[in-house]
């Protein structure tokens, strides 16, 4: 079923209260995907003080909820060791645990999009259908690829779920076949698959990451001092990219235009 809009809530850095979507409360499971995809701090992954309270959040909506932070890097360092640089293990209790996506089992999510760019279908891990609740905890970044802008925020975030093993091209530690033909062509598929399953979005804009070309780890900061959360990916990231100052990205626009679609 395709994830309907909701409301989206913003606050300074400094005031930010996580309130979970209602799938959190009393949850048995529930699957958090950060961006920590790289060895570097924020504003290229997202920032402790901000997970951290994302996950306070959601250990007071499920005092006994198993709690499973579960990323795929895009580098050759471990996410083990990525999660220690950054403190996550200083943030985490005793009920949580940190899963590299790569070493997950995997199964075929259909592309229920009206008008699939590329993939029929897309291999995820199984855990996104054994949870109650998941939520995408996204770093705010604006890259260059082929000469236009990309925004990545809790939509792009997802990309880490992928199996590099499938989706790798050139190099074996990113996802190179979800850039071809674009990578806004291919977030359509990524929403249609995986996307629209997602009860959650987070995204820390305490500073917007503006890299000069297509790496996006290796650029400048600009401070913004806000998160942005809500229970609908692409208004989280419609609402974070006005914040930012950034126009809405076209592949917003056009998934927002085929889901409704599929609702007609």
């Amino acid at each position: 079923m395709i994830a309907s809009e909701g409301s989206v809530q913003v606050a300074e850095i400094t005031h930010f209260v996580y309130q979970p979507p209602a799938t959190a409360q009393n949850a048995c499971r529930i699957l958090v995907k950060p961006n920590l995809g790289y060895p570097k701090k924020p504003p290229v992954t997202v920032s402790m003080g901000v997970l951290s309270t994302v996950l306070r959040g959601l250990r007071q909506a499920s005092p006994n909820a198993e709690i499973l932070i579960v990323e795929g890097v895009c580098s050759p360092v471990s996410l083990g060791e990525i999660a220690s640089r950054n403190g996550l293990y200083d943030v985490m209790d005793q009920g949580m645990q940190l899963i590299d996506a790569d070493t997950l089992p995997m199964q075929e999510y259909p592309n229920q999009s009206p008008h699939p760019a590329r993939f029929p279908s897309m291999l995820a891990p199984t855990l996104l259908q054994e949870v109650d609740c998941r939520i995408s905890v996204g770093a705010l970044k604006r890259t260059v690829l082929k000469e236009e802008p990309l925004i990545s925020a809790s939509l792009k975030n997802l990309y880490g779920l992928f199996p590099r093993d499938r989706y790798k091209a050139r190099s074996p530690h990113s996802r190179g076949q979800l850039h071809r033909p674009s990578v806004p062509l291919v977030l359509q598929d990524v929403y249609f698959t995986i996307g629209h399953l997602f009860d959650g979005a987070v995204v820390d804009a305490n500073e917007k990451f503006i890299s000069v070309d297509w790496q996006p780890d290796r650029g400048s900061a600009v401070p913004i001092g806000k998160v942005i959360w809500g229970n609908d990916l692409l208004v989280v990231d419609r609402e974070a990219c006005r914040i930012a100052d950034e126009l809405t990205p076209d592949y917003v626009e056009a998934i927002e235009r085929m889901r409704d679609e599929t609702r007609s």
